[in-house]
């Protein structure tokens, strides 16, 4: 890059550490960890998959934002109301236990973080979680957010780097490594509902990825540069790069440090979060432990106000295409339907955490199933709106290669996990 692309690369940076923030979440901290636990290196070559085979989906949130100037919901509305209805029924399917799951995960590392243990329950922690993300929200900072995740999202980066490393550097608990189980196969066995739990969230929900051209438009109108669609694809490109090269390093933890130690994670969200936080503090020393705690926790909340913003954000922008509201786009904050829209999730996610009690592992495998169900009729719209941009626009050869490769995964799975609920 000559000086002009790293200012314009600069001036466009946001959406894409945005996206990385919001899937290093639950599918790496929680997801790629216990399959390394649990499984040693059986399922990396379903987390290499599936973020190859997802990635033109998301690609194509920011792709579009930047050649039409709209968000990927306006696109859904050009190919029919029908279309618009169907991910509005989505998203409301969704959204109570993809939000519910992420702030189970974010609470039990405040949990430990501030050692509320005898303080207040869990229980209240959750509510008082809730009430700070929906708080940042309706007062409008998620600017200050924004910047504080580009540095925390270095922080947890980069110690994750450093524990890997050093986990390497140290060796493994066993040297019985398994690259590979056909109990994966058996749609009858046990270890297949966390495989396609797996892949449901790595390296996050494909329906997310109307939020990523949201959130380019919202960076275009914060940094007065509308940059081109080639700059505004290179910038999500190292997000997802960031995520992608994360997701095995959670991975090789779990794998090396608790396969073969006769011990598990724990299934409840604070001892979960305090296993994490051990895992680091393991490998790179006990000295770590502070600044681990305050980065592991602070990308999750991040992951959380972003699933907050993103829920509320896209039902808004549904709610005007239906022509419910009669505010201007520029009144985001201020409009009633945003607001109501916090509420609403943040209250439902909460039912959602009562239900499930401390049983962390249960719904995040029900949240992530229920997000790779759908996942395949999201990448068939996001597909056929960049088909229909400029030429110039249009994604190349390879990129359509591995969208159509994508598509058949996407579906394949999710109809063999449907045949799968029968036993």
């Amino acid at each position: 890059m000559n000086k002009r692309k790293y200012q314009n690369f600069f001036k466009t940076l946001g959406p894409g550490l945005l996206f990385a923030s919001t899937a290093i979440g639950v599918s790496h901290l929680v997801q790629s960890t216990r399959a390394g636990a649990d499984y040693s290196f059986g399922l990396l070559w379903a987390v290499l998959l599936a973020n190859l085979l997802k990635y033109p989906f998301f690609e194509y949130g920011s792709r579009f934002a930047a050649s039409r100037g709209i968000s990927l919901i306006d696109g859904y509305r050009e190919l029919g109301r029908g279309m618009l209805i169907l991910y509005l029924l989505i998203t409301a399917g969704t959204m109570f236990f993809v939000t519910a799951a992420v702030g189970a995960v974010t609470a039990g590392f405040l949990y430990q973080l501030f050692a509320l243990e005898g303080l207040i329950s869990l229980s209240t922690t959750n509510y008082l979680l809730f009430a700070i993300c929906m708080g940042i929200l309706l007062l409008g900072q998620y600017k200050a957010l924004d910047r504080l995740i580009k540095i925390v999202g270095s922080v947890l980066f980069i110690s994750t780097l450093v524990a890997v490393a050093s986990t390497l550097w140290r060796g493994p608990q066993s040297n019985d490594f398994i690259w590979f189980d056909s109990r994966f196969f058996h749609i009858s066995d046990p270890a297949f509902p966390f495989l396609i739990a797996l892949m449901g969230w790595m390296p996050t929900a494909v329906d997310l990825s109307a939020w990523n051209s949201l959130w380019t438009l919202e960076r275009q109108k914060e940094s007065g540069y509308k940059g081109s669609p080639q700059e505004t694809v290179r910038e999500f490109r190292f997000g997802y790069i960031v995520s992608a090269l994360l997701a095995p390093c959670f991975m090789i933890l779990g794998a090396y440090l608790v396969y073969g130690s006769g011990s598990s994670l724990p299934n409840s969200s604070v001892a979960f979060a305090g296993s994490i936080i051990d895992l680091y503090t393991e490998s790179i020393g006990k000295w770590s432990t502070l600044i681990i705690s305050a980065a592991a926790f602070s990308i999750m909340f991040g992951t959380s106000i972003g699933v907050f913003d993103g829920y509320a954000r896209s039902a808004h922008r549904v709610w005007e295409l239906l022509g419910q509201s009669k505010q201007k786009k520029d009144a985001l904050h201020q409009s009633r339907s945003y607001q109501l829209m916090l509420i609403v999730l943040g209250l439902g996610a909460l039912i959602v955490i009562e239900a499930f009690g401390t049983s962390l592992r249960a719904l995040v495998d029900f949240a992530t199933a229920i997000s790779f169900l759908v996942a395949p009729i999201i990448a068939y719209a996001n597909f056929r709106l960049v088909q229909a941009l400029p030429p110039a626009d249009r994604p190349g050869k390879v990129l359509r290669f591995l969208s159509y490769f994508g598509l058949i995964f996407l579906s394949g799975f999710s109809l063999v996990y449907l045949y799968s609920l029968r036993y």
